[in-house]
Protein backbone atom coordinates (compact mmCIF):
# COMPACT_ATOMS: atom_id res chain seq x y z
CA UNK A 1 0.00 0.00 0.00
CA UNK A 2 1.88 3.12 -1.15
CA UNK A 3 2.44 5.56 1.75
CA UNK A 4 2.48 9.38 1.63
CA UNK A 5 4.29 12.00 4.24
CA UNK A 6 1.94 14.57 5.32
CA UNK A 7 1.48 17.38 8.11
CA UNK A 8 -1.62 18.07 9.86
CA UNK A 9 -2.80 21.21 9.88
CA UNK A 10 -5.67 20.58 12.75
CA UNK A 11 -6.03 17.89 15.40
CA UNK A 12 -7.59 14.38 13.93
CA UNK A 13 -9.01 12.22 16.41
CA UNK A 14 -7.18 8.72 15.95
CA UNK A 15 -4.44 10.06 13.95
CA UNK A 16 -2.39 13.23 15.47
CA UNK A 17 -2.24 16.37 16.59
CA UNK A 18 -2.05 19.70 14.32
CA UNK A 19 1.93 20.31 13.39
CA UNK A 20 2.51 16.22 13.54
CA UNK A 21 4.24 14.69 10.87
CA UNK A 22 3.30 11.34 9.63
CA UNK A 23 3.07 9.19 6.95
CA UNK A 24 -0.53 7.73 5.66
CA UNK A 25 -1.68 5.73 2.86
CA UNK A 26 -2.11 7.67 0.48
CA UNK A 27 -6.07 6.94 -0.62
CA UNK A 28 -6.59 8.11 2.86
CA UNK A 29 -4.96 11.33 2.45
CA UNK A 30 -5.87 12.32 -1.06
CA UNK A 31 -9.63 11.40 -0.62
CA UNK A 32 -10.36 12.54 3.50
CA UNK A 33 -7.28 14.52 4.86
CA UNK A 34 -6.61 17.03 1.65
CA UNK A 35 -9.67 17.75 0.67
CA UNK A 36 -10.85 18.54 4.34
CA UNK A 37 -8.37 20.87 4.81
CA UNK A 38 -6.76 18.35 8.32
CA UNK A 39 -3.29 18.06 6.47
CA UNK A 40 -1.07 19.23 4.07
CA UNK A 41 1.70 17.34 1.80
CA UNK A 42 5.46 17.65 3.12
CA UNK A 43 7.36 19.90 0.80
CA UNK A 44 9.95 22.77 1.23
CA UNK A 45 7.23 25.09 1.38
CA UNK A 46 5.09 23.61 3.07
CA UNK A 47 8.13 22.45 5.87
CA UNK A 48 8.26 26.62 6.91
CA UNK A 49 4.44 26.79 7.33
CA UNK A 50 5.03 23.86 10.28
CA UNK A 51 7.21 26.62 12.27
CA UNK A 52 4.08 28.31 12.41
CA UNK A 53 1.69 25.17 13.27
CA UNK A 54 3.53 24.54 15.97
CA UNK A 55 3.84 27.99 17.34
CA UNK A 56 0.01 27.88 17.37
CA UNK A 57 -0.42 24.44 18.89
CA UNK A 58 2.22 25.28 21.96
CA UNK A 59 -0.05 28.36 22.13
CA UNK A 60 -3.85 26.77 22.33
CA UNK A 61 -2.08 24.11 24.54
CA UNK A 62 -0.39 26.66 26.70
CA UNK A 63 -4.14 28.11 27.29
CA UNK A 64 -5.74 25.02 27.41
CA UNK A 65 -3.70 23.68 30.28
CA UNK A 66 -3.90 26.93 32.22
CA UNK A 67 -7.75 26.89 31.69
CA UNK A 68 -8.23 23.27 32.77
CA UNK A 69 -5.71 24.56 36.00
CA UNK A 70 -8.82 26.77 36.51
CA UNK A 71 -11.52 25.12 36.15
CA UNK A 72 -9.78 22.31 37.97
CA UNK A 73 -9.41 24.70 40.97
CA UNK A 74 -12.94 25.41 40.61
CA UNK A 75 -14.44 21.92 40.51
CA UNK A 76 -12.54 20.56 43.30
CA UNK A 77 -14.47 23.19 45.41
CA UNK A 78 -17.46 22.39 44.50
CA UNK A 79 -20.08 19.90 46.11
CA UNK A 80 -22.44 18.92 43.49
CA UNK A 81 -26.07 17.88 45.04
CA UNK A 82 -27.74 15.37 42.86
CA UNK A 83 -31.60 14.34 43.86
CA UNK A 84 -32.27 11.29 42.89
CA UNK A 85 -35.20 8.41 43.88
CA UNK A 86 -34.72 6.01 46.88
CA UNK A 87 -36.62 2.91 48.35
CA UNK A 88 -37.88 3.05 51.95
CA UNK A 89 -34.53 1.87 52.93
CA UNK A 90 -32.37 3.96 51.48
CA UNK A 91 -31.71 1.84 48.22
CA UNK A 92 -31.56 4.41 45.56
CA UNK A 93 -33.81 3.16 42.09
CA UNK A 94 -31.59 3.61 39.42
CA UNK A 95 -27.87 4.50 39.86
CA UNK A 96 -25.54 7.89 38.93
CA UNK A 97 -23.11 7.56 35.89
CA UNK A 98 -21.06 10.53 34.03
CA UNK A 99 -23.52 11.59 31.95
CA UNK A 100 -25.79 12.55 34.96
CA UNK A 101 -22.84 14.14 36.66
CA UNK A 102 -22.05 16.14 33.35
CA UNK A 103 -25.37 17.38 33.13
CA UNK A 104 -26.07 17.77 36.40
CA UNK A 105 -22.74 20.07 36.43
CA UNK A 106 -24.29 22.06 33.61
CA UNK A 107 -27.74 22.36 34.99
CA UNK A 108 -26.22 23.50 38.30
CA UNK A 109 -22.92 25.43 37.75
CA UNK A 110 -23.35 25.82 34.06
CA UNK A 111 -20.29 24.17 33.46
CA UNK A 112 -20.14 21.79 30.40
CA UNK A 113 -17.50 18.68 30.56
CA UNK A 114 -17.66 16.00 28.61
CA UNK A 115 -18.65 12.58 30.21
CA UNK A 116 -15.18 11.28 29.08
CA UNK A 117 -13.37 13.38 31.52
CA UNK A 118 -15.19 11.86 34.27
CA UNK A 119 -13.56 8.51 35.29
CA UNK A 120 -16.07 6.58 37.43
CA UNK A 121 -15.26 2.69 38.34
CA UNK A 122 -18.40 1.65 38.46
CA UNK A 123 -21.92 4.00 38.64
CA UNK A 124 -23.03 5.89 41.85
CA UNK A 125 -25.41 3.19 43.87
CA UNK A 126 -25.58 4.22 47.12
CA UNK A 127 -27.16 7.49 48.85
CA UNK A 128 -24.19 9.36 50.42
CA UNK A 129 -20.84 11.43 49.69
CA UNK A 130 -18.56 10.03 47.15
CA UNK A 131 -15.33 11.60 45.20
CA UNK A 132 -15.01 11.39 41.48
CA UNK A 133 -12.15 11.83 39.48
CA UNK A 134 -12.05 14.11 36.86
CA UNK A 135 -9.01 13.80 34.01
CA UNK A 136 -9.59 17.57 32.85
CA UNK A 137 -6.12 17.50 31.01
CA UNK A 138 -3.54 14.68 30.69
CA UNK A 139 -1.48 16.54 33.38
CA UNK A 140 -4.92 17.68 35.33
CA UNK A 141 -6.33 15.79 37.47
CA UNK A 142 -9.28 16.46 40.47
CA UNK A 143 -11.94 15.40 42.63
CA UNK A 144 -15.65 16.47 42.65
CA UNK A 145 -17.40 15.91 45.76
CA UNK A 146 -21.13 14.07 44.79
CA UNK A 147 -23.95 14.12 47.14
CA UNK A 148 -26.34 11.59 46.25
CA UNK A 149 -29.20 12.69 48.36
CA UNK A 150 -32.82 11.02 48.49
CA UNK A 151 -36.37 12.58 47.81
CA UNK A 152 -38.80 10.37 47.99
CA UNK A 153 -42.11 11.40 46.00
CA UNK A 154 -45.20 11.34 48.65
CA UNK A 155 -47.75 8.32 47.69
CA UNK A 156 -50.86 9.27 45.86
CA UNK A 157 -52.34 8.66 49.58
CA UNK A 158 -50.32 11.36 51.02
CA UNK A 159 -50.33 13.94 48.63
CA UNK A 160 -54.58 13.78 48.50
CA UNK A 161 -54.29 13.69 52.32
CA UNK A 162 -52.26 16.78 51.98
CA UNK A 163 -53.90 18.61 49.37
CA UNK A 164 -56.83 18.10 51.51
CA UNK A 165 -55.24 19.69 54.57
CA UNK A 166 -54.52 22.50 52.40
CA UNK A 167 -57.89 23.11 51.48
CA UNK A 168 -59.95 22.84 54.80
CA UNK A 169 -57.12 25.71 56.09
CA UNK A 170 -58.51 27.84 53.60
Amino acid sequence: MAKTEIILTSNVEGLGAESDQLSVAAGYARNYLFPRSLAIPVSAANKKRLDALKKRREVREASELKSMQELGDSLSKLILVIQVRSGEEGKMFGSITATTIAEELESQYEVHLERRKIHLEDPIRVIGDHEVELRLHPQVHTTLKVRAHSINAPTPAEGESAEGEAAAAE
